[in-house]
């Protein structure tokens, strides 16, 4: 796939050389460590600040659950306004998203990782201030802003800086980033929450995001001036944008109930200490990064077309295993790990999709109409499961996950025959 602006050179800030040159550039160019090593594959650096900026972007959410046990003790926060948290802050990131991406578009990746991490270090700050529900709500609403800039940035990123064949191994070690936020919420911090309060844990993450965020102002090359607004693009996705942010949709409503509240249903029905819950968080986001790097390797086309709905049938199986918990404790671990390998790891196959289907010049606005639908899957997903949690019929809300992971299983699994029908026909015609 080309990238804007590959032609006119316009990505070399990125590349450290100048269009067609060798990657990593001379000595002392502008990327520094940051671009392609002799063999054309990126350096570590890169794809180290972009995995950290996808960590960032979503901390919030995890944290939420992981110390929802805390925040229900402490603010008084019921198991339905706990829902409410996390449909804040993705709610605010799914009206914002398409103009995010239009927005990273224009600015470059530079500027929009800076951001980023910045508003994400401001927002986590802020929740560990909270004194009571609405100033909560209201500092997750903030932490909004970085999700919906997170998926055009990195995308955006990836495209000016990395050679197309290591384009899938890299988005899947990004987009595992997020959930090595959930490890990092759901073991480290939890555990440092249980010695220095909440509080303390969550500050101590926003301190490490503000220091991110320095690292990538002085590590990364000035993006290349601000392009003048062209025509404003649609923001209603189309073609296989559009089926990839209905999957999205579907798949972030089971998701965000399991990342909400597994840690809690644990706590509450499973007999866990609070320590002991948020690390069933930490064992989702370590299943996570393993599943979204191997499956993002084996998307290639023709392939990769049939792994969102095989991945979300794997997402159905996972809610099945919550259902059965309460009768057989240790099933709850293997399900916290079946939700990370699956459906968590459809996400990461979605944005390789959408980098191996975008136009030229539509990147980073085609990312963001996925995630868009992604997070108004997260938005909507707890509102649902919120009151069935608070009258304590987990197995219920378990069984609703089930049902929005199968619908996500049947929207894969329609698209992909699809396409298979329409190479057919392309290859007869």
């Amino acid at each position: 796939m080309k990238t804007p602006g590959a032609a006119t050179g316009r990505t070399g800030g990125l590349t450290g050389g100048s269009a067609g040159g060798p990657a990593g550039g001379s000595a002392g160019g502008p990327a520094g460590g940051l671009a392609g090593g002799p063999a054309g594959g990126p350096a570590g650096g890169l794809t180290a600040l972009l995995t950290g900026a996808m960590a960032f972007s979503m901390l919030q959410l995890f944290l939420l659950g992981a110390l929802g046990p805390h925040l229900v003790g402490e603010l008084g926060i019921s198991p339905s306004l706990l829902g409410w948290t996390t449909t804040a802050g993705f709610g605010t990131a799914a009206v914002l998203s398409p103009h995010g991406g239009r927005l990273v578009d224009r600015i470059g990746p530079r500027r929009s990782l800076v951001l980023l991490l910045s508003v994400s270090a401001a927002a986590l700050a802020l929740i560990g201030a909270a004194p009571g529900p609405g100033f909560l709500l209201a500092a997750v609403a903030l932490g909004g802003l970085p999700q919906a800039l997170a998926n055009p940035a990195t995308n955006k990123a990836i495209l000016a800086a990395v050679p197309p064949g290591r384009r899938g191994p890299v988005t899947g070690m990004k987009q595992s980033g997020v959930q090595l936020g959930a490890f990092a919420a759901g073991l480290p911090l939890t555990a440092l929450a249980g010695g220095i309060g909440w509080r303390g844990a969550v500050w101590t993450a926003a301190a490490t995001a503000a220091l991110a965020a320095v690292w990538a102002l002085r590590a990364l090359p000035a993006d290349p001036r601000a392009a003048p607004a062209g025509p404003r693009a649609s923001l209603v996705p189309r073609g296989a944008i559009a089926w990839l942010a209905v999957f999205s949709l579907f798949l972030g409503c089971g998701i965000a109930s399991v990342n909400t509240y597994v840690a809690l249903f644990g706590a509450q029905r499973l007999g866990m200490g609070p320590t002991e819950a948020g690390a069933l968080v930490a064992v989702l986001g370590v299943a996570g990064i393993a599943g979204r790097v191997g499956w993002s390797k084996a998307a290639r086309p023709g392939r990769a077309e049939w792994l969102p709905g095989g991945l979300a049938a794997g997402g159905v199986g996972a809610a099945v295993l919550l259902i059965a918990a309460p009768g057989a404790g240790p099933l709850v671990w293997v399900a916290a790990v079946a939700v990370g390998v699956f459906a968590v790891s459809a996400n990461a196959v979605s944005m390789v999709l959408v980098m191996q289907r975008s136009a030229p010049g539509r990147a980073g606005q085609d990312a963001a109409l996925v995630a868009a639908g992604f997070f108004t899957g997260f938005a909507v997903g707890p509102l649902l499961f919120g009151p069935l949690a608070n009258a304590g019929r987990y197995g219920t809300g378990w069984l609703l996950v089930a049902a929005e992971f199968g619908v996500a299983c049947g929207v894969g699994v329609a698209w992909a025959v699809r396409e298979r029908v329409r190479v057919r026909e392309r290859e007869q015609g």
